[in-house]
This record gives structure tokens, sequence and C-alpha cells, in this order.
């Protein structure tokens, strides 16, 4: 007699809940980390609202999306980092190749801004999250797992670059303070976790970024072009 695996179950439902395209467009545009309105989602993934209200109720029913009501609008978002953190990982086994090809020049454009740069959740994720990531690791602030760590952590200098820049991070709960993610464009990691939330939060407050359409795209602005490089040595040049 065979003993059954209990987690079996649980990965066979939340398989269940992603294969759907429509609740799969849903969870993606949520990558950007911000609540979204039941009837924006369904602008977004182009159905009725009706379809969209109960695709939205077995999201949440399944744990991936966590909701709240003001006055009439209902709104969403993800659960947490260890969701988008799971979309962002199977996103990342989509080849480029695989990806279907824009089919005007909007989506191209609107495609290019998304891996030139953008948010992963809550993180800097595109060119731009790895152009920072590479140079906080070329000034031995991050310890990559090139370097003999099982991945990516943060040097004592770095913990007194991010005190120096007034970037505070939050060390309470689980989440680990530096983690790396696969970035689904470059197919390389970037800084993810409760530092690349701080410094992405840091950029958008202070101005060296600001989110672009309705997506997840955000552009470095001259003031974030001076910032880096002053702050990392990042040459304007790689950031746009």
């Amino acid at each position: 007699m065979t003993t059954k695996d209990p987690r079996a179950s649980l990965l066979a439902r939340l398989a269940g809940l992603i294969a759907d395209e429509t609740r799969a467009a849903c969870l993606l545009a949520l990558l950007d980390g911000r609540a979204w309105t039941a009837s924006e989602l369904a602008r977004h993934a182009g159905v009725a609202a009706s379809t969209l209200s109960e695709h939205l109720g077995k999201l949440v029913v399944g744990g991936l999306l966590t909701e709240e009501r003001q006055g009439r609008h209902r709104y969403v978002r993800l659960a947490d980092a260890r969701v988008a953190q799971l979309l962002e990982d199977l996103a990342a086994q989509v080849a480029p190749d695989d990806v279907v090809r824009p089919r005007s020049l909007r989506e191209s454009s609107a495609g290019s801004a998304m891996a030139r740069g953008r948010t992963c959740y809550d993180h800097l994720a595109g060119r731009l999250g790895i152009t920072v990531t590479d140079a906080l690791t070329a000034r031995g602030l991050l310890r990559t797992p090139e370097e003999g760590v099982a991945g990516f952590a943060l040097t004592d200098a770095g913990l007194r670059w991010f005190a120096g820049v007034g970037i505070a991070l939050d060390r309470r709960g689980r989440r680990p303070l530096a983690r790396a993610c696969l970035d689904w464009t470059e197919r390389r990691p970037h800084l993810a976790g409760a530092a690349g939330a701080a410094l992405c939060r840091h950029a958008l407050d202070a101005g060296w970024c600001v989110r672009i359409g309705s997506e997840r795209a955000v552009k470095v602005t001259a003031t974030g072009e001076r910032a880096l490089a002053e702050l990392l040595g990042v040459d304007a040049a790689a950031l746009r």
C-alpha cells in the first residue's frame, strides 16, 4: 500500500488555479505590486466583469490573492511576496522566443519598456534591475552565488551603504534580506528580498524612477541617473 503525499492535492489545486489564461493574465498584471479593481483587471484581461469576478473569487479562495472593499470598489492584490516569487519564477521558464511576437508598434514599445525596466512585485527588474544588481556586486556590497554563498547576501559594506543612503531595511519576519530572483527577460538573477523591496521603494519615492503606462514598466529619471552614477557608478547609457 502506498501513502499519498499530502502535498500532491495542494500542488494540483495550485496548478489548476494558474492554468487558465484569464487568471494567469490577472496574476501577471498584479506583479506590479499594486492593488487593482475588478473592472481594471477585466479590461486588462479582455473579459466581461461578471466573468472576471468568478475568476477572482477562485484566486482569493485559493490563497493567491487578497481582497478589500472601499465603497463600491473591490480591490485585489497578490497575497504576499511568496506568490510573486512563484509567478516570476514560472514566467522565467518561458523563453523569449516562445513569447508571441508583438502585433503592433504599441505592443512592441510596451514590451521594450518592460524589458528596459520594470517592477517585479516590489523590486526592480529588467535591464534596470540587472544593472543595479551588477553595480552592487562590483562594489562589494552584494555577494552572489558565484562567490561561494548559497544565494545573494549583503556584505557588511552593503549594510552600511543602505544605511548611508537612508534606505531602511526591514529585518522582521521570515523574508530573507537578499534573495536572487531570476529575471525572465534578462535570464539572469536580480536582487529581491527585503533589500530589493526597500531599494525599489526608495527609488520611486525619491523620484529616481517613475512608472510609465498601465503596466509594470518604470523609467529612470534624470535625477535617478545622477543618483545611481554617484552612489553606484552606473553609466547613464546603460539605463536608457
